[in-house]
């Protein structure tokens, strides 16, 4: 093999020329850097898709595992209505219902006279007192009756 230079090419070549069976450094370095800039970017895409997620965990949202199921859904669909409806459910703060309806339902026990927490059946048997066994109808059958029974029906 001849390693004389080509007569048409010009007396000084660049660096990254190289000669037939050496080693190519300029595409070592372009494979490097294009790798780094593929993870890169897919790094940053990860981070920016989670978003949402993070911004909802954060705050400690009601909201949170719709947001996080929406994230997954227009990661795999690729349906971006999905992650916008999950940043708007992290950005927005719902109302806490359930606080409420347990303070109206803690007011509406005490005002019926019903120890809280004990829900409406436990109590009304707790206040009920002993069972009594009323006569026998005609037919032979019995029923249980309780004294609240009686005094209830006018």
């Amino acid at each position: 093999m001849n390693a004389a230079v080509n007569p048409a090419a010009p007396g000084h070549l660049p660096s990254f020329i190289t000669q037939p069976g050496g080693a190519d450094y300029l595409m070592v370095v372009v494979a490097i850097i294009l790798v780094g800039a593929v993870l890169g970017v897919g790094l940053l895409f990860l981070r920016l898709h989670t978003l949402p997620e993070r911004m909802a965990h954060k705050a400690h949202k009601l909201q949170f595992e719709i947001v996080a199921v929406l994230g997954l859904l227009a990661l795999f669909t690729h349906i971006h209505l999905f992650w916008v409806a999950g940043l708007l459910l992290a950005l927005i703060d719902l109302p806490d219902f359930s606080g409420t309806f347990s303070r109206m339902a803690g007011s509406l026990e005490k005002i019926a006279g019903i120890r809280p927490n004990q829900g409406g059946q436990a109590a009304e048997l707790a206040t009920a007192g002993p069972r009594e066994e009323a006569p026998a109808a005609p037919d032979g059958a019995t029923r249980p009756v309780t004294s609240s029974e009686e005094t209830n029906h006018a």
